[in-house]
């Protein structure tokens, strides 16, 4: 029996996240929203899809949380996209009450579940949604990274004019200005970026993944980013549901590995079948430590505003 992903927000990240799960055949999809007729209809046109990508996963799309339960893993991407001119944080108040409704009908539908949350502010949501499951914390995680270091990668891959396939990179902190990459930690095929490309060239393609989401919302004009969230998503599904272990950077509540507690921020996990296995606690440097550290209060002033 395959297991059964719910995807909660049939707008662009959730019914692309709801795809590519569909189009891998590793899990069947519940796509729900409150808009009626929404789901339902992208869920079919992915269903009609599903032949001629040799799928046998099935989708349905529904406005009836009943729908979800029992749920392996449930994907939070409901909430409002932003607009140019805003920052991830000008959600805060309205994507909470969006979130914390969501999680408590998770809580009562699928009190099993691994939940991964892709709504903004993600690091505060992730920790929202934990509170308020009141499930473990090895089962609520928080995307960001894994799209941080997918558009460092980019990045790189573009200056250099290779594939970035052979790029592997860490970012850290918070998924937002102060994010925090990691040049030492990364390689282009075993070869050192330092080696490849000077410190001030490296600092901008660091600046410019920390405005990635912003750049992308710019060009756009009405909306945002959503193939590239979709993806980051989907590779965790991925790595949980066919336990594959891999290590990505996830945002994880943290008890004191890189020197933090209570608090929800970006870092290497292991990701299998029982949700964050492990966190991969690495020694940082000074400079790094200040710059991780900077990134936690700027998520601990976004706690502190909602009080959880």
């Amino acid at each position: 029996m395959k297991k059964k992903v719910s995807v909660i927000g049939g707008g662009n990240v959730g019914a692309t996240t709801a795809q590519l799960i569909v189009q891998s055949g590793i899990a069947d999809v519940i796509l729900f929203d409150i808009v009626s007729g929404l789901p339902q209809g992208k869920a079919l046109d992915l269903a009609e899809a599903c032949p001629l990508w040799n799928s046998s996963s099935t989708i349905k799309g529904t406005n009836d949380y009943s729908d979800t339960s029992g749920s392996d893993i449930v994907v939070i991407t409901a909430g409002l996209a932003r607009k140019p001119g805003m920052s991830r944080n000008d959600l805060l108040h309205s994507n909470a009450n969006i979130v914390k409704g969501v999680c408590v009908e998770i809580a009562r539908t699928s009190p099993n579940a691994i939940i991964i949350v892709v709504t903004n502010p993600m690091d505060v949501m992730a920790q929202l949604a934990w509170k308020t499951t009141e499930f473990s914390c090895k089962r609520v995680m928080g995307m960001g990274g894994v799209l941080d270091s997918s558009r460092f990668r980019a990045f790189i891959s573009m200056e250099l004019n290779i594939s970035p396939e052979d790029i592997e990179t860490v970012v850290l902190g918070g998924h937002g200005d102060d994010m925090v990459a990691l040049p030492r930690f990364t390689v282009v095929k075993g070869i050192p970026l330092t080696e490849l490309m000077n410190k001030k060239k490296i600092q901008s393609l660091i600046e410019r993944t920390r405005n990635g989401g912003a750049e992308v919302v710019s060009l756009l004009k009405s909306g945002s980013a959503y193939y590239a969230p979709a993806a980051s998503a989907f590779h965790m599904v991925k790595s949980i549901i066919l336990n594959e272990k891999r290590i990505l950077p996830c945002a994880v509540y943290l008890n004191g590995e890189f020197g933090v507690k209570d608090i929800y921020m970006g870092v290497p996990v292991i990701l299998g079948n029982e949700g964050v296995e492990r966190v991969i606690d690495v020694k940082l440097t000074k400079e790094e430590r200040t710059q991780f550290r900077a990134s936690c209060a700027s998520v601990r002033k976004l706690i502190k505003k909602l009080s959880i």
